[in-house]
C-alpha cells in the first residue's frame, strides 16, 4: 500500500494501530490527535515514510478548521475518521459542553473532514473513507434492562456514522471512491479508562484485530464491517428491514391513526 492516509485519533487505540499499520505498509501519514507527544512517537517510529502531525481538538470549530486546512489540498488516498469520546451519562444529566463535544467529535468533524478530501478523491477517481462507529449504533431499540448504559447522544452519533457512510457510498462509489463504516464492539484501548469506566472484566477485542478486519473488509468490498459479528447476514437483515419500512410509506394516513 502507498499513498497518503489521514488518521484522526491517531494518538491511541484503534487510530494509533491504524496509523502504524498503514505506515508499516509504506503509506505516508497525516496523524491527527490531541496529544502531540504521542503523535511525535509515530514520526520517530516510521522514518521510512513521511509522517506529518496535527495536534487538534476535533470537538471545537478551531480544531476541525486546523485539520481541514492541513488536508484539503493534499492527495489523500485514505481518510480514517476514528477520533472518539464517550460521556456515558443519562441524557438529563449530560452537561451541555459534553453533549456538544460528542456531537462535534462524532458528527461534525467526520462530516467536515470528509467534505475536505472527497472532491479530490472523486477528481482522481480513487479513494477510501473509513468512519469508525461501533455496534452500539444498533442498540437504539434496546431498553436499559438489555443495555444498562445511559448512551443516547453517543449512540446517536455512531448511528449517524452508519447512515452517513451508507448514503455517501451510494454517491461516491460510481466515481471510484469507497466508504466503509467500521463497527467494533468493546475494544481493549484507553478509550473507556479515559472516561473513568472500568471495563476490565468485559471481554474485549484488540485494536489490532479491529484494524485487520477493516483492511480485510475493504478487500471484500464491505460497506459495513463488524469485526465481532460472525453471521454477517444479520447486518444485511437489518438493512433489508430498513429499506422495507422506507418503501412501505404512503401519502395516505395509516389506518391506526384514523379516528
Amino acid at each position: 500500500m502507498s499513498g497518503l492516509a489521514v488518521v484522526t485519533g491517531a494518538s491511541s487505540g484503534i487510530g494509533q494501530e491504524y496509523a502504524r499499520r498503514l505506515a508499516s505498509q509504506g503509506t505516508d501519514l497525516i496523524a491527527v490527535g490531541r496529544r502531540q507527544a504521542r503523535l511525535d512517537e509515530l514520526v520517530t517510529e516510521f522514518p521510512e515514510v513521511t509522517v506529518r502531525t496535527v495536534a487538534a481538538d476535533l470537538s471545537t470549530r478551531e480544531g476541525v478548521a486546523k485539520v481541514v486546512a492541513a488536508i484539503r489540498d493534499q492527495p489523500v488516498t485514505i481518510l480514517v475518521n476514528n477520533a472518539g469520546v464517550a460521556h456515558y451519562k443519562p441524557f438529563v444529566e449530560l452537561p451541555e459542553e459534553q453533549a456538544a463535544e460528542l456531537v462535534g467529535v462524532k458528527v461534525a468533524a467526520p462530516t467536515l473532514l470528509t467534505r475536505a478530501v472527497a472532491p479530490g478523491m472523486v477528481e482522481r477517481g480513487a479513494g477510501q473513507i473509513v468512519n469508525v462507529a461501533g455496534m452500539i449504533a444498533f442498540s437504539g431499540p434496546a431498553s436499559l434492562e438489555q443495555v444498562p448504559l445511559p448512551r443516547a447522544v453517543y449512540t446517536a452519533g455512531l448511528a449517524y456514522a452508519v447512515a452517513l457512510s451508507q448514503t455517501l457510498h451510494a454517491e461516491l462509489s460510481p466515481a471510484g471512491v469507497n466508504v466503509q463504516v467500521l463497527c467494533p464492539g468493546v475494544v481493549a484501548t484507553e478509550f473507556h479508562e479515559r472516561q473513568g469506566m472500568d471495563v476490565s472484566a468485559v471481554p474485549r477485542m484488540s485494536a489490532a484485530d479491529v484494524v485487520t478486519a477493516s483492511l480485510r473488509g475493504m478487500e471484500l468490498g464491505e460497506l459495513v464491517t463488524a469485526p465481532g459479528v460472525e453471521r454477517d447476514g444479520l447486518l444485511q437483515d437489518v438493512f433489508t428491514a430498513d429499506l422495507a419500512a422506507f418503501s412501505a410509506q404512503s401519502p395516505e394516513l395509516a389506518a391506526r391513526y384514523r379516528s
